[in-house]
């Protein structure tokens, strides 16, 4: 897999809570010149970001991030006031604790409620799998699906721990076609890159891919 198809597939991101306007334009810059699938910022800078971006690339924001524990309400108010900002994709995260207690319809109503606030565009759906039992990591590809979400997605990349190859793994055999995979937090290399996308993920999100596909030293997450 060449540089570019790579790219396709890297939402590029920058999530930490101290970015500024300049930075965020500096990520939108470097989507823009490398062909990235998107942006994935916070949702302050989603109307800028758009305005700025004026097409060229999606910009993908985070809801409900990074623990997941906000009321539903306030998650879709989140993602419905994003989306009218511009955003073309939402990455939300699932609240779980409440998987965690059992209380797997709450968990499915959560995701849906996001859903019909996103609605034609993307929702990917972090799982946070550094919290999660294999066992839970395959109810929760089935709650995914059921939810009408596109992407089940790994990491917030701000937990215990990122991405992993057995994860992703056992995450695309979980999904069955139903909805497609992210990988996320913790790709360091660009043979980790290649090889989530070669055990089926469709995403890819990482602060480091163009720095590591331009031969660079990157530091993030």
């Amino acid at each position: 897999m060449n540089r570019e198809e790579i790219l396709s597939h890297v939402d590029h991101t920058l999530l930490k809570p101290e970015a500024t306007w300049p930075q965020i334009q500096t990520l939108c810059d470097e989507a823009i010149a490398n062909h990235t699938a998107s942006v994935c910022i916070n949702t302050c800078y989603v109307k800028q970001a758009v305005e700025y971006m004026a097409g060229r690339i999606p910009v993908c924001c985070v809801v409900g991030f990074p623990l997941g524990a906000m009321d539903t309400a306030s998650k879709a108010f989140e993602a419905k006031t994003a989306i009218e900002n511009g955003a073309a994709e939402v990455d939300m995260v699932i609240n779980i604790g409440r998987l965690k207690n059992g209380e797997y319809d709450a968990v499915r109503e959560d995701i849906r409620a996001v859903k019909q606030a996103v609605g034609d565009k993307v929702l990917k759906v972090i799982i946070e799998t550094c919290l999660l039992t294999d066992d839970e990591k395959r109810k929760m590809c089935d709650i995914v699906c059921e939810a009408g979400a596109d992407y089940i997605k790994t990491s917030t990349g701000f937990s215990t721990a990122g991405a992993n190859f057995h994860d992703v793994e056992l995450m695309v055999k979980g999904v069955a076609g139903r909805c497609k995979v992210k990988a996320a937090g913790g790709i360091s290399t660009v043979e980790d890159m290649e090889k989530f996308l070669a055990l089926g993920a469709d995403r890819l999100g990482t602060s480091r891919a163009v720095k590591l596909l331009n031969g660079e030293q990157a530091k993030g997450y």
